[in-house]
């Protein structure tokens, strides 16, 4: 015995066909659906595609802070149609020693930027690396912030819009207990070859952006989404009287040159009081 069930509109078509004997009964089932992106926003999503053109980028520095901290090592990649097609990597020698905390974490000392450039002639050219490309960072704040201030004391502009993998990681991977890029990195079983070296941070922070956004951009579009990168740089404090004191007397002791206390900030203050203490 044989019976079909249809139902047919301008989007679907649906037919059943049920055989049936004394001993066994077979239903076929047939559903033919019309593509309609708009009946389908997840499936629309899922043409979302991730960013092909960016620069990722990653520092190393003296200290946390970008008005009294400086750069000691650049590297950024930059990528175009998804493909690596220009490096920078390059050291950059401080006006202060590196502390041998900095040493142990990045492996970088003193004779290694003893011959590198100053932060004035790598800044410009690292500025002019970036052109008007996207970045992408592991707590992009932070490196921006050392940008931007140290490019502003060389008279340079540096506004840029960035994505931040370590925002989207907590976005998404609300359940790891760390988004630190080493952790992301080996939850992902990423290669990083030289963890807290500059350029194979940002190496590693490219193919992080790279792997979330496979997995997670349909679904979460806004995370993905660049934004301007803002850090207001603070003016510079005059020196205390209470500093301008203190190197008085040990200019005197020294018998080093006293600075211009009219121009003299609070941050170059205390370094040179740090270096006249430690000389005694």
């Amino acid at each position: 015995r044989f019976r079909q069930l249809s139902f047919i509109n301008p989007n679907i078509l649906f037919s059943c066909w049920i055989f049936r004997s004394d001993s066994y009964i077979i239903i076929v089932i047939l559903i033919i659906v019309k593509f309609i992106p708009n009946n389908f926003p997840h499936l629309k999503r899922s043409t979302i595609t991730m960013l092909k053109s960016y620069i990722a980028f990653d520092l190393e520095t003296t200290g946390l802070n970008p008005m009294t901290n400086e750069i000691i090592e650049i590297g950024a990649l930059k990528v175009r149609n998804g493909k690596v097609s220009e490096r920078f990597m390059e050291f950059i020698k401080p006006t202060e020693l590196i502390s041998p905390a900095i040493t142990d974490l990045t492996g970088i000392s003193n004779d290694m930027v003893r011959s590198a450039r100053t932060a004035r002639s790598v800044i410009s050219d690292f500025v002019d690396f970036c052109e008007d490309d996207i970045l992408i960072g592991h707590n992009i704040i932070f490196d921006y912030s050392f940008t931007k201030c140290t490019a502003a004391r060389e008279g340079l502009s540096f506004e840029k819009l960035g994505i931040d993998t370590l925002k989207i990681a907590k976005k998404v991977h609300p359940e790891l207990e760390s988004r630190s890029l080493g952790a992301l990195c080996d939850h992902y079983s990423i290669e990083n070859k030289a963890a807290h070296r500059a350029y194979f941070d940002a190496l590693a922070t490219a193919k992080l952006y790279q792997t979330l956004s496979h997995y997670f951009e349909a679904e979460n579009p806004k995370t993905f989404k660049p934004e301007q990168l803002t850090y207001k740089i603070k003016k510079p404090q005059p020196a205390t009287p209470k500093q301008l004191a203190l190197l008085e007397r040990l200019t005197k002791r020294t018998g080093s040159i006293f600075p211009n206390a009219d121009t003299l900030t609070r941050s170059e203050a205390s370094k040179m009081i740090d270096k006249l203490l430690k000389g005694i």
